[in-house]
């Protein structure tokens, strides 16, 4: 072992005086002056810079012009005074208040702008766009304006792991329960959501994020389309994504095997609802006697809305005896859905309807003891149990020239769903 040290050491000793000495390296010194700008010149330059200070608030139920502009810390008579009177400016304190105001203001303090992004008033736009509604000082005068703008989307990642239920899984990750219900409602042919769950079921998203002029939506959750996603359910892993149709403007979902997702019906008329009576023999709570409930109940409170669970035609859309506010909807093929007890209606008769589309919401009239929705799936004028259109999907596959387009798609989600897992685990997000 001595001499093997010894070795290593005249080694060293042979190698290490190669090494230049920093001592004998060549220096250089530079000097140059170095002029700062005067105390004047720096006044000066802070002078001409021009300073625009902002500040953000949401509108109250209870607000006027001047208790809004108050706490935006804006202090202009003429200005309040332009928001009382002008059409388009009245509309921030008008319907749900949690508009979001924007008021910018010179290094004076003195307003030149206010800018108001909230939810459209056309419910069919609630998820595409936004209204804008801008106000400007011009020459000393006031001027607003209001258009309809669509809304942006940001690209996200997140996962999760069951524990007790799908939807505690997505809070604990800080999820959405829309992203929950587009889960449930891609899956639902592979998934009994409320059977088959396991603990220790894992989930991966890619998703959309919407945004009004890059910041956050503040009316709903600010979530648009999941874009990819991956369930793995007692061992076995389910996969599906969003392939957009090329020079349409529309997609759909397909399994990452390249075979449609598109079910022809949803599973439920409802993004949240709890299903209480079932399609079976019951006691009818307000005539007090046994006989077949011909449909399904979900409770739901009043004014949630209700979607089309199928794309069809609008045979009825009124007032029928007991079912009070009724939606009927016929889809082809013989085969139609009903939607009772509304609370108000949204669509008229003879109208075609898109999948999830919304046509009414959540009521008690009719023969109702309380808010829910009554929901009734019939072919060729049979009754049929509602709880079965999840399994009905339209059959087509990718082929031909369009492949290779979607492998590479494919290829892309693939990639953020592991981005997703990795994200999850390095979280403690894990089974």
């Amino acid at each position: 072992m001595v001499a093997l040290l010894t070795g290593f050491a005249v080694t060293a000793f042979g190698i290490a005086p190669m090494a230049p000495d920093a001592a004998k390296l060549p220096r250089t010194t530079v000097a140059m002056p170095i002029e700062p700008p005067g105390l004047p010149g720096q006044l000066l330059a802070l002078a001409t810079t021009n300073i625009v200070l902002s500040r953000t608030e949401l509108t109250r139920p209870s607000d006027s012009a001047d208790s809004l502009l108050k706490r935006l810390g804006v202090f202009d008579p003429s200005l309040a005074t332009f928001m009382r009177a002008n059409n388009d400016t009245r509309r921030l304190f008008e319907g749900k208040p949690g508009k979001q105001v924007i008021a910018r203001v010179d290094a004076d303090g003195r307003p030149f702008e206010l800018v108001a992004r909230f939810a459209p008033s056309n419910v069919s736009q609630h998820s595409t766009h936004f209204s804008r509604v801008t106000i400007e000082r011009s020459s000393g005068t006031w001027r607003a304006s209001a258009e309809l703008v669509p809304l942006q989307a940001q690209l996200r990642v997140g996962g999760g792991v069951i524990d007790t239920t799908l939807f505690a899984a997505t809070d604990e990750s800080n999820l959405s329960d829309s992203l929950a219900v587009q889960m449930v409602e891609l899956f639902a042919g592979d998934i009994d959501f409320h059977r088959q769950l396991r603990r220790g079921d894992s989930f991966s998203v890619v998703y959309e994020v919407l945004t009004a002029d890059d910041a956050p939506i503040t009316w709903g959750d600010g979530t648009g389309r999941i874009l990819a996603a991956e369930f793995a359910n007692a061992g076995k892993v389910h996969q599906v994504m969003w392939y957009p149709q090329a020079n349409q403007g529309k997609g759909e979902y397909f399994g990452f095997d390249g075979r449609s997702r598109r079910r022809t019906f949803l599973a439920s008329p409802m993004a949240f609802s709890r299903m209480t009576s079932g399609f079976a023999m019951r006691m009818h709570p307000l005539l007090r006697d046994w006989r077949a409930h011909r449909g399904v109940d979900y409770a739901a409170p009043q004014g949630t809305p209700v979607r089309a669970v199928g794309e069809g035609v609008v045979e009825f859309a009124g007032w029928q005896n007991g079912y009070g506010n009724v939606v009927h909807i016929e889809h082809g093929n013989n085969k139609s859905t009903l939607y009772a007890h509304l609370s108000q209606i949204d669509i008229r008769r003879g109208q075609r309807v898109e999948q999830g589309q919304r046509i009414g919401a959540v009521g008690a009239t009719g023969w109702a003891t309380g808010p829910h929705l009554h929901f009734e799936f019939r072919v060729g004028g049979q009754y049929q149990d509602p709880t079965r259109l999840a399994g009905s999907v339209e059959a087509s596959t990718i082929i031909g020239d369009a492949r290779p387009h979607f492998d590479n798609v494919r290829r892309s989600y693939q990639r953020q769903l592991e981005v997703a897992e990795t994200l999850r685990v390095a979280q403690g997000i894990v089974e």
